[in-house]
């Protein structure tokens, strides 16, 4: 068996993870350039606690997810998480990859004092919805969502 390791994403990494958004259940097969995804990567970098992680077998990205961690004024003062954008290579599902990514995350996010971590997840999504509560996700509150004309803005 291959071994899988969690670790946070370098430059190196980013047409890898721009492969794995163009699966089907993603951004209907609408992915950034490389170019694009510099930059964008570069300014994410710059940020506190906001991190991309890469789970790799060997040299190939498998899987990747998006956290960050913010501070909070109410609760007490103790932070958040947010989990997106977590997919697994269609080719390494059901290998437990995406559960040790979503673990790596909750271990992440306690260690650092979060009162919770939260995801959003298309109402459609319902294997992805199983998946989240078989780690211990409830469905909370509700999720509400403005759209934008335009998709991204001038980078």
């Amino acid at each position: 068996m291959v071994k899988v390791e969690i670790q946070e994403a370098k430059d190196n990494d980013l047409s890898l993870i721009l492969s794995l958004f163009k699966q089907p259940d993603m951004d209907n097969n609408k992915v950034l350039s490389v170019e694009q995804a510099k930059k964008i990567f570069n300014r994410i970098k710059s940020y506190p606690s906001y991190r991309i992680y890469v789970a790799k077998a060997g040299d190939e990205v498998v899987g990747t997810l998006s956290l960050l961690i913010m501070d909070k004024l109410a609760h007490m003062g103790a932070p958040s998480g947010i989990v997106e954008d977590v997919l697994v290579h269609k080719d390494w599902q059901g290998r437990g990859i995406g559960e040790k990514m979503m673990k790596f995350a909750m271990d992440l996010c306690q260690k650092m004092g979060c009162y919770k971590l939260m995801l959003s997840s298309d109402v459609k999504r319902e294997i992805a919805h199983n998946f989240y509560e078989k780690l211990g996700f409830k469905k909370h509150g509700y999720s509400f969502v403005v759209h934008f004309a335009k998709e991204g803005k001038d980078l």
